[in-house]
């Protein structure tokens, strides 16, 4: 037996696989860090001819996505010949199957198509991606074993395979050809996902060509987390994580230069959303021409994302907030102040104020514009959007020790109370149009009820900071009322009834508290903090979880066919493991620090503790990006402890990268959390009420009729 055994490994140390690939190929390195050393050729002709008869031969797609892989029939009957198993991935040809021109992957996911690939690992209608992929349509014979197509589902196909799926793996030869139609050894430079499908993926692939072998790959994702679930903390995990993402907004790309602005110009003018992004020599912005939105979610082959081109009034003032505060925390970085100071001189610049919100007799005067340039974000006015930016000044004035801005923050607010309506609800966005032609005052005494706290509730935390500062009445009477009128429908009258509400609403019930405190709003406040905490995971993870599909726009797909077509969770029904960071846990993170801080309930504190750790953890790491290192990605798939969900959102999937929005307060909380301060410490000195009249006296020239042009 002995003898045997020997016998089969030198016949395996005989034959190991032969390569026709470049040496920087990511399989090829993968085995090699592995401790594995196998044969490799330039051209596949040359590795048949190298390889010994009954081996395997991998032919790896070098010139991937321009070309196919050049293979003729003379290749395919000379392995024949030699009886070779072979691997050959985005060919020319394959003997008796019809292929077409290449497709590019957009909203398409990799699908496991059959149960005679990967068992209990890769179950059949297991969902994976291969980003960004380019795949050559095949007509191949009998099943595939893997597919591709546009699919719903967190994990798996939940609707079954799509009617025009794919096959991206298929059998010929007689069972001993595995076919290719993309490059599926680009799994580490495209970043292809979940990591541990990938790695299933290709035991799976490399168990079929050397049947008596065993393989194995060493590789880690270019972005990868922080830390690991169960990995001790440094001592000083927050101030790490606060200097992380501090320093990723300076290396991001994402700051405007002079020498970049008339192309953004171009793009925005032109109604594009996304552009390339800068190389890592590129002049750096110094916030006087704003910040872009982020990264877009779609991963290209070489790793890299499209930039979101958009200039966000929102995105620019939470970026400002990250950086004076890391010029506070960090005395030395004098770059992060001055580029703090230039962003807020953005916000509250002809740009972001345009259309009439600089000129005090028109009706939207004080109020911030969604973005700038492009038309289609200059007209319209978000509450939400509004708000983070006026708490963003607020935070970041505070932190440079400046009352620069207290004339446009309170003007912003007092802009926003005015175009809310008689129980406090604003509706979730006022256009300039609509606005010139009813008039602010139509707003003010409308009787609008909108139970949408993603669009409403920080405007209410904002007027009871505002009214804490000037004691204007009606600050606090609207945000009281419509807490009071949101509380009594809770949950069922709310439009989403998920993590991302309950996250949202935290904030305003524990500034409530502050400026009212009773047993009625401490008990709104416990309620909410309650039921958002229930499903709290051991790792600090806040799932996300919805009633029902959802709301409004804002849907879980229905069918394949409506992946991609709109705003979407990450999760296709509750129970699905994912962290929103762009919508939920950023601001579930803040609500719980100001909560604890109003209340001194411990067990807040604990729960906020668990979830800054959590946070801290999922943070993105790259060294071969290092325009994502310090980021935050939109999803974290918190059971396999990775970058997964799904990601069917039209504009903002699974690895958006966001400047602002919840990345940031993640940002600024870590930060207060180094200082030991809140948000309501920090700023309960800003000296607004000093402008109070001169702002009243500006709003005062426009009496809320419609504008006359």
């Amino acid at each position: 037996m002995l003898a045997l055994l020997l016998l089969a490994s030198a016949a395996r140390a005989a034959q190991p696989f032969t390569f026709a690939s470049r040496s920087d190929n990511d399989l090829f390195v993968a085995l090699a860090a592995a401790g594995e050393r196998h044969a490799r050729y330039e051209t596949p002709a040359e590795a048949v001819k190298r390889a010994a008869a009954g081996s395997a031969v991998l032919v790896l797609a070098d010139r991937y996505p321009d070309a196919a892989t050049s293979v003729d029939a003379k290749f395919y009957e000379a392995a024949k010949t030699k009886r070779l198993r072979l691997y050959v991935e985005f060919p020319a040809l394959v003997p008796g199957v019809e292929l077409s021109a290449p497709k590019r992957a957009v909203w398409e996911r990799g699908i496991v198509a059959s149960d005679r690939f990967g068992g209990s690992k890769l179950p059949k209608l297991a969902i994976f991606s291969a980003h960004g992929c380019s795949w050559i349509p095949a007509k191949a014979h009998g099943e595939p074993l893997l597919s591709i197509g546009r699919v719903a589902g967190f994990d798996s196909a939940v609707y079954g395979m799509p009617k025009d799926a794919d096959p991206l793996l298929f059998e010929a030869g007689g069972g001993e050809w595995l076919i290719a139609t993309t490059k599926l050894s680009h799994f580490v430079t495209g970043r292809y996902a979940p990591t541990d499908r990938w790695s299933a993926i290709w035991e799976q692939m490399l168990r079929r060509l050397d049947p008596q072998g065993s393989h194995r790959l060493a590789w880690a994702p270019l972005a990868r987390p922080a830390y690991g679930k169960d990995e001790p903390l440094p001592a000083d995990w927050q101030r790490r994580s606060f200097d992380a993402a501090a320093n990723w907004v300076h290396r991001s790309g994402l700051l405007v230069s002079d020498s970049r602005r008339p192309a953004i110009d171009k793009l925005l003018n032109n109604g594009v959303e996304t552009t390339d992004p800068t190389r890592a020599s590129a002049p750096a912005g110094d916030g006087s021409l704003g910040i872009l939105e982020g990264y877009a979610s779609l991963i290209r082959p070489d790793g890299s994302q499209p930039q979101r081109t958009p200039l966000r009034a929102d995105c620019v003032a939470e970026t400002a907030m990250v950086l004076a505060l890391d010029a506070a925390l960090n005395k030395s970085n004098a770059r992060s102040g001055q580029i703090a100071s230039n962003l807020l001189d953005y916000t509250y610049g002809p740009e972001m104020q345009s259309m009439g919100r600089l000129d005090p007799k028109h009706p939207a005067f004080g109020l911030i514009a969604w973005g700038a340039i492009q038309p289609a974000w200059q007209v319209a006015n978000y509450g939400d959007d509004n708000a983070r930016a006026i708490l963003a000044t607020a935070v970041a004035a505070a932190a440079l020790q400046s009352d620069r801005w207290n004339e446009h923050l309170l003007r912003a607010v007092l802009a926003n109370l005015r175009t809310t309506g008689k129980h406090g609800f604003r509706g979730d966005r006022i256009d300039i149009g609509p606005l010139e032609g009813r008039g602010w005052r139509a707003y003010h005494e409308s009787d609008t009820v909108n139970v949408a706290l993603n669009f409403e509730a920080y405007l209410w935390a904002c007027y009871l900071w505002a009214h804490a500062q000037t004691g204007e009445p009606e600050l606090l009477e609207k945000a009281r009322t419509a807490l009071r009128m949101t509380m009594e429908v809770y949950p069922k009258g709310w439009r989403w009834g998920d993590s991302m509400e309950r996250a949202r609403i935290l904030l305003p019930l524990a500034w409530l508290v502050r400026v009212d405190d009773t047993p009625t709003h401490r008990g709104w406040l416990k309620t909410i903090a309650r039921d958002l905490l229930a499903t709290q995971h051991a790792c600090g993870a806040i799932p996300e979880n919805l009633k029902g599909t959802g709301g409004g726009h804002y849907l879980i797909p229905q069918s394949n066919e409506a992946y991609g077509t709109g705003e979407t969770p990450l999760i296709q029904s509750n129970g699905d493991p994912a962290s929103d960071q762009l919508y939920t846990t950023g601001f579930a993170l803040l609500g719980l620090h100001e909560a604890h801080a109003a209340t001194g309930d411990v067990s807040l504190k604990d729960a906020a503790d668990k979830l800054a750790a959590y946070l801290a953890r999922i943070q993105v790491k790259s060294n071969g990006r290092p325009e994502l290192d310090g980021a935050w990605f939109r999803a974290f798939d918190f059971g396999r402890w990775d970058y997964w969900s799904s990601s069917a959102d039209i504009g903002w999937g699974a690895w958006c990268v966001e400047a602002g929005w919840g990345p940031a307060w993640i940002a600024a909380v870590m930060g207060m959390r180094v200082n030991e301060t809140s948000v309501w410490e920090m700023t309960k000195s800003s000296a607004i009420e000093a402008k109070l009249d001169a702002v009243k006296r500006d709003l005062a020239q426009n009496d809320g009729g419609p504008w006359k042009r």
